[in-house]
């Protein structure tokens, strides 16, 4: 009889079988090649061990204002925040930070992007969707990065500012 001894899978069938199959095989040995390319940074190779936590990283509290990596990234925090209390009622950084503040304490004002709200329109005080600082800012700590960093900013590549010649 006709077809007997022969598969029942169509040509077809056949193909997308086999572009599955070489798909499948393709993804496991991409897995493997990323995982030697990234670093981990999940911790140890056996989840199951204990490995002792790293030391707890000291805060950079110098008082120096640094220079931020991109436009409109939030200032880093470059004094101690321990201990303020940022609460519904209470907001420690504005005794400082708040426009009616500053000229005391010498502390650079808050934006005036904190007294808007979203639709651009200015607002007595700060707007309560800027009102925890730390939601953005950060103290920093001088720690080793935890993958290497091959940035270039634009000033170090030769490119000029508008107008020079």
């Amino acid at each position: 009889m006709r077809g007997q001894g022969r598969s029942r899978l169509t040509r077809r069938a056949r193909v997308l079988l086999a572009a599955g199959l070489l798909a499948a095989l393709g993804t496991a040995a991409l897995a493997q090649m990323t995982a030697a390319i990234v670093p981990p940074l999940t911790g140890a190779d056996d989840p199951m061990e204990t490995i002792p936590a790293p030391p707890i990283p000291r805060w950079i509290v110098d008082d120096v204002r640094r220079m931020r990596a991109y436009p409109e990234q939030p200032p880093v925090i470059p004094h101690s925040i321990e201990g303020y209390q940022l609460s519904v009622n209470t907001n420690r950084c504005m005794s400082c930070h708040k426009r009616e503040f500053t000229e005391g304490s010498g502390a650079p004002m808050i934006s005036v992007t904190h007294y808007m709200d979203r639709q651009g329109q200015m607002l007595a005080d700060v707007t309560p969707r800027r009102y925890f600082c730390t939601a953005c800012h950060v103290p920093q700590a001088d720690t080793p990065p935890l993958v290497g960093n091959s940035f270039v900013d634009m000033s170090e590549l030769g490119v000029g500012h508008a107008g020079d010649e």
